[in-house]
C-alpha cells in the first residue's frame, strides 16, 4: 500500500500550494532585497511568478522571468550558479523541517497570455464572439 489513491490523479494539495507560495514569497524577498553575493544575479529584476513544489515537498520549481523578458537564458544560469545560497537564504524564512532543492525554470504564463490577447484582437474572432447566440434564441 505504498502510494494513497485517493491523491492520485489530482492536482497539488492545499499543502504544496501553501508551501509554494511561501517558498515564491522567500525567494522573491532574497532576490529583490540582493541577499545573494553575486552582483551579476543582483543586478537583475526577477519575477518569481509561481512555485511548484514536489508532493514530498523535497524539490520546489520556481517559474521565473526577468523584468522586461531579457536575458532569460542567462538568468537560468546565474540562479543555478547560486543555488545553493538561494537556498540556504531560502530556508531560513521557511518553517520546514528540510529546506526544499531549488530548481529553476523560465515562466511562460506571460508569453500565453501575450498569445491570447492576439488572438483575442483579431477581427474573426472578436466578430465571432461578439455575434448573437443563436443557439440561446432557440
Amino acid at each position: 500500500m505504498g502510494k494513497n489513491k485517493f491523491h492520485e490523479g489530482t492536482g497539488p494539495s492545499q499543502r504544496q500550494l501553501r508551501v509554494g507560495e511561501t517558498i515564491r514569497r522567500a525567494l522573491s524577498e532574497v532576490l529583490s532585497r540582493g541577499d545573494v553575493h553575486d552582483p551579476e544575479l543582483n543586478a537583475m529584476s526577477i519575477t518569481v511568478g509561481e512555485v511548484r513544489t514536489s508532493p514530498d515537498l523535497k524539490i520546489a520549481t520556481a517559474y521565473v522571468l526577468p523584468l522586461g523578458g531579457k536575458g532569460q537564458e542567462d538568468l537560468l544560469k546565474l540562479l543555478a550558479r547560486n543555488k545553493g545560497e538561494l537556498r540556504r537564504q531560502v530556508s531560513r524564512k521557511l518553517t520546514l523541517k528540510f529546506a526544499p532543492d531549488l530548481r529553476f525554470q523560465l515562466d511562460q504564463t506571460f508569453d500565453q497570455m501575450d498569445e491570447t490577447r492576439r488572438m483575442l484582437s483579431d477581427v474573426r474572432v472578436r466578430r465571432d464572439a461578439e455575434a448573437p447566440d443563436e443557439a440561446a434564441e432557440e
